[in-house]
């Protein structure tokens, strides 16, 4: 999917955040200092850039004046309204704070790609092929009618591929946060997908949790 650069100093929020994003398709470069981020934003080639405020050598701020051909998000402990707002008045796309959900910061990486038209538009798995940009699916060539709730679940499903992924969860990604349902429609939405396209063995069951898209 997308080249992303990962300017972190903390080694442990850098490879967590670098892992998961490997695990949905993404090609991660990580570097752990402010002045070496610069020099690698100067002379690489990335679709998007996850950046600390707080860096040796050279803030994030510092480096986001610096940089305006690659979309930036901070990621970062510097939480208040007055940061936020410098943040963004600056240039970023987006600014999330420490700590974080691993599949919120997926999710508005997802946002930010598609704005930039950095993100792949069609998936592909077995004999399955989704164009995300136009929400077509098709199975052996041939086109699957999905109904708009499946189509949404099946997408949250692919932009979070091999990651476990609770029935809530999904619920609040696909159905939306005020969705006044049960989970028992995730498994009615999961047991229709799996019939309708095939992936009985790639949309797996997750015991006592939920489900999760398996790809290679």
């Amino acid at each position: 999917m997308a080249g992303i650069l990962i300017v972190e100093d903390d080694t442990t929020i850098n490879e967590m955040v670098a892992r998961n994003l490997k695990m949905v398709g993404h090609k991660c470069t990580q570097v752990y200092d402010g002045k070496e981020g610069l020099e690698m934003i100067e002379n690489g080639d990335f679709d998007l850039v996850l950046l600390d405020v707080m860096l040796p050598g050279m803030s994030g701020f510092e480096i986001m004046e610096k940089t305006k051909d690659v979309p930036v998000i901070f990621v970062t402990a510097k939480g208040e309204l007055n940061d936020k707002l410098h943040g963004l008045s600056i240039g970023a796309e987006d600014y999330i704070v420490k700590p974080f959900e691993i599949l919120e910061l997926i999710a508005r990486i997802n946002v930010v790609l598609r704005r930039a038209k950095k993100n792949d538009d069609v998936f592909k798995i077995s004999d399955i092929e989704v164009n995300l940009d136009r929400h077509d699916v098709f199975k052996n060539g041939e086109r699957v009618q999905l109904a708009p709730q499946e189509y949404e679940l099946l997408e949250v499903l692919i932009l979070n591929r091999n990651m476990a992924m609770s029935r809530e969860k999904l619920l609040e990604l696909a159905w939306g946060w005020d969705y006044m349902g049960d989970t028992k429609t995730v498994d009615v939405h999961i047991r229709k997908l799996r019939k309708k396209l095939g992936l009985e063995k790639e949309i797996c069951t997750i015991n006592k949790l939920g489900y999760r898209l398996e790809t290679d």
